[in-house]
């Protein structure tokens, strides 16, 4: 249960635009969650603000580590949040296409 193969466990940040509503999570299938968020599917949260960009992720080899880095994440200021997703992503791109979805 807690394991992902191949390292495939994701924390991952969804926003609605720059500077706009984040949503922080974790996965253990990156392409398919963010298929099922721009599909519309999800929580009433990222739906009802219309969060579906990927606009930030890290790899992890452990579920138990994501999940600790997802929780600790949730915790941060906004202002943290946003200079992470900065460092890594500059103009706040929907990354989704990174994936090869």
């Amino acid at each position: 249960m807690f394991g992902c193969d191949n390292e495939n466990c994701w924390v991952y940040i969804r926003s609605s635009r720059p500077g706009g509503a984040l949503y922080v999570g974790v996965t253990n299938d990156l392409s398919r969650r963010v298929w099922e968020r721009k599909e519309g599917r999800g929580s009433e949260h990222a739906q009802r603000y219309g969060i579906d960009r990927l606009v930030y992720y890290e790899n992890y080899p452990d579920m138990r580590d994501a999940i600790q880095r997802e929780c600790n994440l949730k915790h941060w200021s906004r202002a943290s949040k946003t200079k992470l997703i900065f460092d890594m992503n500059p103009a706040w791109r929907d990354l989704c296409e990174d994936l090869n979805m």
